[in-house]
């Protein structure tokens, strides 16, 4: 395969494939939201701290198996790998349904750990894949349209688990409280904890149909540094021996940390922001997909603009700036006005992603698959940030707390996209 300018001829059958794993990305990922209410009730937890274990465990993978899946893509080739990482998530949402039904809230962990290793996998091959189908310039683009079916698998999720699974949660709250002993309380919360059994099996079982697709399919291998190193240019490739010498790839992966943390906070932690303002959770369960709604209407906004009318650069830094006003405007109002700015971050943040991942791999050559498991791992920002949210915001105010954690993020974006991106790359 030769780079084009545009996308590169034959590639379309390509996107489609990798489009369909995006949607299942988005579809698992985006269950954390509602999951993070679900675990809350069902195991009894006494703090949101707690609960937001499940960020935690479900991103920290990513930290963990990133350079690993580096390692395993080189040995099995991409379409092998990405049929691994359907398989291993399938086992962990087959383990996640077994143990939460069980009320074992340790194990149900295990069960998202597995599965965001699974994803780890699946992402470190999928995302320099499409960002190598075209020109590099253009990847932006593509990594848009992959985000439109991300988010609307991610927006269809919460609204499923929501109406089968979280179905009148408010009048089950209160079925809870007024139990009249221990024992009562504890057969409503069984019965409440098994729901989640049925889900997670099929969705286990579509998993692995969906790696036997992936391996029969006419999904073709791309050596991602054998193509890259054409957009890297000879001469720099003479002079670069290791991959320490791309600084630009190791502050884009603290990019993408505080990029995650970010996206992870509008999406996953908008029901309890929202519940901070006593919004009913049966209304806050729903929450997840607006903010998804509005990454959608970035995605297109990507698509029509970059790069003819747009670079990639100057959408990440429009997309910071966008992201602090919203932010801001959180902090001084209030009740469902306040939780719609929070939405309005899934604006701000559609583009960050196809921006953030093409600019730090331009010119990586043949370490292209070690620095897109950099990048990987600094998804474990979805671990961090919006368990310090769950964390700080039972001490102290919790928009607060949000706009404490929020600004650095987009502050620190604003600079990659001015600057940080061009820190050690040479011209050609």
């Amino acid at each position: 395969m030769s780079v084009s300018e545009e996308t590169k001829p034959g590639a379309m059958k390509p996107i489609v494939i990798i489009g369909v794993l995006f949607f299942i990305f988005g579809f698992v990922t985006w269950l954390n939201g509602p999951l993070i209410t679900f675990v809350k009730l069902a195991f009894a937890l006494d703090t949101d701290a707690k609960a937001f274990y499940v960020t935690t465990a479900f991103f920290m993978a990513y930290f963990f198996l990133a350079l690993p899946s580096s390692w395993i893509l080189r040995k099995t080739g991409m379409k092998n790998g990405m049929a691994i990482g359907l398989l291993l998530m399938a086992l962990g949402t087959f383990v996640f349904g077994t143990y939460a039904t069980a009320r074992d809230y340790g194990m149900s962990l295990t069960g998202l750990f597995i599965i965001g290793s699974g994803l780890s996998l699946l992402q470190t091959a999928s995302n320099p894949y499409i960002s190598i189908l075209g020109s590099i310039e253009s990847a932006a683009q593509r990594i848009s349209i992959m985000g439109i079916c991300n988010k609307v698998g991610g927006i269809i999720s919460p609204l499923i688990i929501g109406a089968f699974v979280l179905k009148d949660i408010d009048k089950l709250e209160e079925r809870v409280r007024n139990a009249t002993d221990e024992a009562d309380r504890e057969s409503i919360l069984a019965g409440f904890a098994s729901v989640i059994y049925t889900p997670y099996v099929i969705m286990a079982g579509i998993l692995v149909l969906l790696a036997i697709w992936i391996i029969r399919s006419s999904l073709p291998e791309v050596k991602a540094a054998e193509t890259n190193v054409q957009l890297a240019g000879a001469e720099t490739m003479k002079v670069k021996s290791t991959i320490f010498q791309f600084p630009h790839l190791f502050l884009g992966a603290l990019c993408i940390f505080v990029y995650v943390g970010a996206e992870v906070m509008a999406g996953d932690a908008i029901g309890t922001y929202g519940k901070g303002f006593a919004i009913s959770t049966d209304q806050a369960k729903y929450f997840t997909s607006f903010t998804l709604g509005a990454m959608l209407v970035g995605y297109i906004i990507g698509i029509i603009t970059i790069p003819r009318y747009l670079s990639q650069e100057n959408s990440l830094k429009y997309s910071a700036i966008l992201g602090f006003l919203f932010t801001l405007g959180a902090l001084l109002t209030e009740g469902y006005v306040s939780v719609g700015f929070v939405a309005a971050l899934g604006l701000a943040n559609a583009l960050m992603w196809p921006a953030i991942w093409p600019l730090a791999i331009r010119g990586l050559g043949k370490f292209t698959e070690t620095g897109s498991a950099f990048l990987i791992m600094g998804i474990a920002g979805g671990a961090t940030i919006p368990w310090l949210f769950g964390h700080y915001k039972e001490t102290y105010d919790f928009q607060w707390v949000f706009f404490l954690l929020m600004v650095p993020c987009y502050l620190y974006i604003l600079y990659y996209s001015v600057a940080g991106f061009r820190v050690g790359v040479r011209s050609n």
